[in-house]
């Protein structure tokens, strides 16, 4: 295989998994970082996210540009007050260029995820939580749009309201079974705050960093984040944000926008 071939191979499964990690069920939009909080008995949520994502680095002298777009939908029902169950699942576009010349265009449906949220403790504004899920090979490995195998992956998240505050911690582990030769074994930190600015819109802001899914790569993703969701009724919420990558291991930047329905 050439090297133009390798770096084809690389670059295609490492942006293709970071759009797919955009899929995967966290928190209040446009946050990575999860909340404690859950739906309640009988209730559903569903969000359609979408997200652009711009990375360009030079790879042997060659300038390679990738960008993607993803639409992921997710749907949330409250099993009791205190329990989540949760289900998502993107369709995602990417394509790569090096010097301007197209190597790959691929769109498709990514990796689903089912998760479950269990909220075990709640005192004086704070709330702890667990999340384990997988997740499910539905997208094409060999087109960059999925991992292949099943994975599995268990997040602990804390929540704490102090109005007009809220703050929220996520440590997490994600058993990163695959066939496109990536590490297995991927831990998360992220931090996260929200601001209610004025009534019924909040300002947000999140940083976190995960472990390089890439063998060959160098450092880690970190990412910073700021946005807004504002309550349009009790029942709907848009959401607006913006990511950027702290390291050359992360996407450079990303555009995130979502709709979220109550019910």
């Amino acid at each position: 295989m050439g090297q133009r071939a390798v770096r084809r191979a690389v670059a295609g499964a490492v942006f293709g998994v970071a759009l797919l990690l955009s899929a995967v069920a966290w928190g209040s939009h446009p946050l990575i970082t999860d909340d404690a909080e859950t739906q309640g008995k009988g209730k559903f949520q569903v969000e359609v996210n979408g997200q652009y994502d711009s990375d360009r680095e030079t790879v042997d002298g060659v300038s390679v540009n990738e960008r993607g777009t993803q639409i992921a939908t997710i749907l949330s029902y409250g099993l009791t007050d205190t329990v989540d169950l949760v289900l998502g699942l993107p369709y995602q576009w990417r394509k790569i260029t090096e010097d301007d010349v197209t190597v790959s265009d691929e769109r498709g449906i990514g990796d689903a995820t089912f998760e479950v949220k269990w909220r075990f403790f709640e005192k004086d504004g704070l709330m702890l939580a667990l999340k384990p899920g997988v997740i499910l090979p539905t997208g094409s490995e060999s087109r960059g749009l999925g991992a292949g195998r099943v994975g599995y992956q268990a997040f602990l998240i804390g929540t704490k309201i102090a109005d007009p505050w809220e703050f929220h911690a996520n440590l997490g582990y994600i058993g990163n079974a695959n066939k496109v030769d990536e590490r297995r074994d991927i831990w998360h930190a992220s931090l996260a705050a929200e601001y209610e600015l004025i009534e019924n819109l909040e300002l947000v802001g999140n940083i976190g960093i995960e472990r390089n899914r890439d063998k060959a790569g160098s450092g880690h993703p970190a990412f910073l984040l700021g946005g807004f969701e504002y309550e349009v009724a009790e029942s709907v919420s848009l959401s607006l944000g913006v990511k950027y990558g702290l390291t050359a291991a992360e996407t450079d930047w990303s555009l995130l926008a979502g709709v979220a329905f109550r019910f």
